[in-house]
Formats: structure tokens, sequence, C-alpha cells
């Protein structure tokens, strides 16, 4: 009940319809709850991936009101914060095609992990030849012209969690971490207002390189970008 999904805030409740035990119904805020269905039907170690369709009350240029999600859950004998940030390093390194990026793991709070922390992502501050400023990744966040991008958020599973799951937590440890689809495709293609994916536009298709009949799809996968 108290879960910040449930928050009036940032949620899409339906105005009449409620479940069967007469709770209000609302349009899900993340992909978690395939976490904890897992943890409670597989046995461990446990190793998934969660995309799905997500909505919150929040629209601007880097947020709109349905996004796609990732989620990742580990969960095994010896996990610790290392394993985290490699797996992290790893696959951003693969999906932006970039042996330099350089990643902040940032202190912060989430209810269900335990240490949480923000990941946030350095880049450079680059003109391009229409002399518009963009966010290019690679290099240190600090150094003169840079910055971080908060990218995602994550943290080692909370021993809470681990026993509501049917584990012993002195045995069994894990980490999660969630992170936006349309948030990764806007750093990795330079795009600076993450609503136009959603505008049906075919020479927005066109300019980034997209053809309108074969753009990416989580079925056709990446490899059919133009």
């Amino acid at each position: 009940e108290t879960h910040p999904a449930r928050a009036m805030h940032d949620t899409f409740y339906f105005p009449e319809e409620k479940d069967r035990e007469g709770k209000r119904m609302l349009l899900r805020t993340h992909t978690s709850p395939v976490q904890i269905r897992t943890m409670t039907k597989e046995k461990p170690p446990i190793r998934i991936i969660a995309p799905g369709r997500v909505y919150r009350s929040d629209s601007d240029a880097t947020h709109t009101p349905m996004f796609h999600q990732i989620e990742g859950l580990v969960i095994d004998r010896g996990i610790h914060m290392g394993h985290l940030k490699w797996t992290l390093e790893t696959f951003l390194k693969a999906f932006f095609e970039r042996d330099d990026i350089v990643l902040r793991l940032r202190p912060s709070y989430f209810p269900f992990t335990e240490p949480s922390v923000e990941v946030d992502v350095g880049f450079a501050q680059v003109n391009g030849a229409d002399g518009k400023s963009r966010r290019v990744l690679g290099g240190c966040g600090d150094a003169p012209g840079h910055g971080w991008m908060e990218l995602l958020g994550s943290g080692m599973v909370n021993r809470k969690v681990i026993e509501a799951g049917g584990l012993d937590p002195d045995e069994w440890q894990g980490f999660a971490f969630g992170i936006g689809v349309d948030r990764l495709a806007m750093l990795k293609y330079g795009m600076d207002d993450l609503r136009a994916f959603f505008d049906g536009d075919v020479r927005w298709l066109g300019h980034y390189g997209f053809s309108a009949f074969d753009v990416p799809t989580l079925s056709a996968g990446v490899g059919a970008v133009a």
C-alpha cells in the first residue's frame, strides 16, 4: 500500500474500475512485479531481464506519459556491488559502441534495494555542424566542458525482499536495476526531445535513419535499424 508507484501525483488511476479486492486499479508504473513473481516461482540462481511498457504522469523533453522500461534481477551466492557495476558498464559500452563510457554511482534511496545508487554517465558538450550543441557520451563528467547525466536506478536487493521471496539473505544476495529504453535511444542517436518518439512524424524517422516500415521493436531487435 505504501509503494511509491501508488502515489497519486505519479500514477494513472482508473476512475471507476476496481480489482477483486475492491481497490482502485492503475496503469503500472514499472515492471518490478516480474522480479517478485520470478523469485516466488523459480529457484535461485536467478538472472532475468523484464522489458515492458509503463505509464507515469509526467511529460517534458526527457519524460513521456508512456515509455518502455527494462529491469534486471540477479539472485545468487556471493553477489556484491562490483557485479552490478561491471554488468552495467559492460552493457552500456556494447550498446553505445564506445569503450570510454564512464559511470558514476551516486548514493540514493529506493524502498526495495539497500544500498541503492543512481547511475550517471559522463558526457561532453559538442557543437555539431548545424551549430547546435549536443551531448556526446564519453569522458569524465568532472572535466571542463563535460557533465553527468542520470541514466538509471539500481542497487543491492534488500534483505527483507529476499526473505519475502522465501530465501535466506545470509546465503543469497542479488542486485536489480531499471532503465528506460527510450532514454537510451535518445542518448545513442543524439535526440533532444523524448516526446518526438511518439509523434508518428515520418520526417523524424528519416532524419535519424529509421525506415517508416521497419522501425526497431522488441520483437525485431536493433538489427532493424536502417
